[in-house]
């Protein structure tokens, strides 16, 4: 497949991509690479006059002066505490994380992005990328955004698709919902989260789960070039031939290597799906569950599924039937003929459900399957990777969050993964696919996903932090060797969500930006 070339994109604008060096374990840097490590001039910003001068040089210039500046030079907006507008400006979609930095920048252009890192490299502060802040807990932990400016890219939110090549690409801030608007009418998919409001960015950096991902992989996969800020402040656009080592990263490694101003992916020939949820009421969570796992053995890689304890708090936007209501249910994703879905699902549906939602859809409606809240709400949650879901596993979850319980959680799931989204999948279908060799997590070595979550309100906070704590010390005795970043909620350390790869991803990170410039919700470095 020849690389498409997007109007606007690095590519056609003629910035030069390094060449690097093949990747591998030692990181054999190119002297390109070597040169952002090692310099130590003013930080210049491409294409512009404007040079920071030495941290030195600015300590009789107060940090306000500097933030006006930096105001007055870019096309977005910088906002400081206690100005108008600064509490909307810092505030992440799970509203229970307080953000705090020392300022909030809100870019235009890419090179608002540029002159950001500039400026901030020169004073010793951080930059720290944010589309959206659905996974912004670990961010702020140990006061992460003390020395550090917020980053916002929501403003980019720009959508390009070559429906001849299957690419589409996105600026940083672009959401699931932006994406799936433009390439469904083209009769395309991408590997999208279950959220309309979920950023494509953050989710791709830290691998990306989606509900095709049993059958075609985690989206990181299928990044074809990734443009970014790096902390020197120089854009860079990166690929299977140019940096490579640095392309390996971003796929998988999370958002510690640079700000991505825009990102290629491949996008897939699904129209349509066979989807929908299956409910119970929730004292049949025992054999509904069980029946469920039996189930997910045997079912190809077509079906993707989530079996699903739901608490429902009285709310007058939910839909009577909802709202004040408890649930087990399993939802499903099903690549097949409505009728081979029908023989598929015929095991659940013998266990009678109240209410059975499944139909032939346009594959865009998968974005509401998951019944994701549709604006920021105050979360508090958290995920761990299973290697199998035994009865005594699937008992373990029930006891923790099933009728009996007293569970204070809203949500409380099992994600079937397995299939195409195994490392050892990943690799061997790359060829085939004609798609880059796998970056820094391939695939996840688990063949589930535990994630609970509740709605943090006042006074709810104790009751919460039980309710998780008990489910995921009951399902432990279970839990695979590693985390996957996207569902690690609180802090980990970088060994447990990257395990040994962690060592290459390090000597990266301390390669072109040793004095951690660029911030990430889960910094190699932890």
């Amino acid at each position: 497949m020849s690389n498409p070339v997007f109007p606007g994109s690095a590519a056609s604008a003629g910035i030069a991509a390094s060449p690097g060096t093949a990747a591998s374990p030692d990181i054999a840097a190119s002297p390109d690479i070597t040169a952002v490590a090692s310099s130590a001039g003013p930080a210049t910003i491409p294409g512009s006059t404007d040079e920071y001068p030495p941290l030195g040089e600015l300590q009789t210039a107060s940090l306000r002066e500097e933030l006006t500046r930096l105001d007055d030079l870019i096309a977005g907006r910088v906002f400081s505490p206690g100005e108008p507008g600064w509490d909307e400006a810092r505030t992440a979609w799970n509203l229970a994380v307080d953000q705090r930095p020392v300022a909030v920048v809100i870019p235009e252009h890419v090179d608002d992005i540029a002159h950001t890192v500039a400026m901030a490299r020169a004073l010793g502060l951080g930059v720290a990328p944010q589309g959206t802040g659905h996974n912004a807990g670990p961010l702020v932990a140990e006061n992460g955004l003390a020395d550090a400016i917020l980053l916002r890219t929501s403003q980019l939110r720009g959508v390009q698709v070559d429906a001849d090549q299957r690419v589409a690409r996105v600026e940083p801030g672009a959401l699931w919902g932006d994406v799936v608007a433009a390439v469904s009418p083209h009769g395309l998919a991408a590997l999208a989260g279950s959220s309309h409001d979920v950023g494509v960015v953050g989710y791709t950096l830290g691998g990306g789960l989606s509900w095709l991902a049993r059958s075609h992989g985690l989206a990181a996969n299928q990044v074809l070039a990734v443009e970014l800020v790096t902390a020197d402040g120089q854009q860079r656009r990166v690929d299977a031939e140019h940096d490579p080592e640095l392309f390996w990263a971003v796929r998988g490694g999370g958002g510690d290597f640079g700000i991505v101003t825009a990102m290629e992916f491949r996008l897939f020939p699904i129209a349509e799906i066979v989807a929908g949820t299956l409910f119970w009421p929730l004292d049949r969570s025992e054999d509904v569950l069980q029946a469920w796992a039996e189930w997910t053995a045997s079912v190809p890689d077509s079906v993707k599924s989530v079996g699903r304890v739901l608490r429902f708090p009285p709310m007058p936007e939910l839909p009577p039937f909802l709202s004040g209501k408890s649930f087990v249910v399993v939802e499903a994703a099903i690549q097949e003929s409505p009728e081979r879905a029908d023989e598929l699902l015929a095991p659940l549906r013998a266990l009678g459900p109240d209410m059975d939602s499944v139909h032939p859809q346009p594959v865009a409606e998968l974005l509401q399957l998951h019944m994701d809240p549709p604006a920021p709400v105050p979360g508090y949650g958290d995920g761990m990777l299973l290697r199998e879901l035994s009865p005594a596993a699937v008992r373990a979850f029930v006891d923790a969050v099933g009728p009996d319980s007293d569970c204070a959680l809203l949500s409380a799931e099992i994600r079937h993964v397995g299939g195409a989204a195994t490392p050892d999948a990943a690799y061997a279908s790359a060829p085939e696919r004609q798609a880059p060799e796998p970056g820094a997590v391939a695939g996840l070595d688990a063949e589930y996903l535990v994630f609970g979550v509740g709605i943090a309100i006042p006074g709810s906070g104790d009751a919460l932090a039980a309710s998780l704590g008990r489910l995921l010390s009951r399902v432990e005795p279970w839990r695979a060797r590693l985390d996957y970043l996207n569902f690690a909620e609180h802090e980990r350390s970088a060994e447990r969500i990257f395990g040994d790869r962690v060592h290459r991803l390090r000597a990266l990170k301390r390669l072109i930006d040793p004095t951690r410039v660029i911030r990430s919700n889960h910094p190699v470095s932890r």
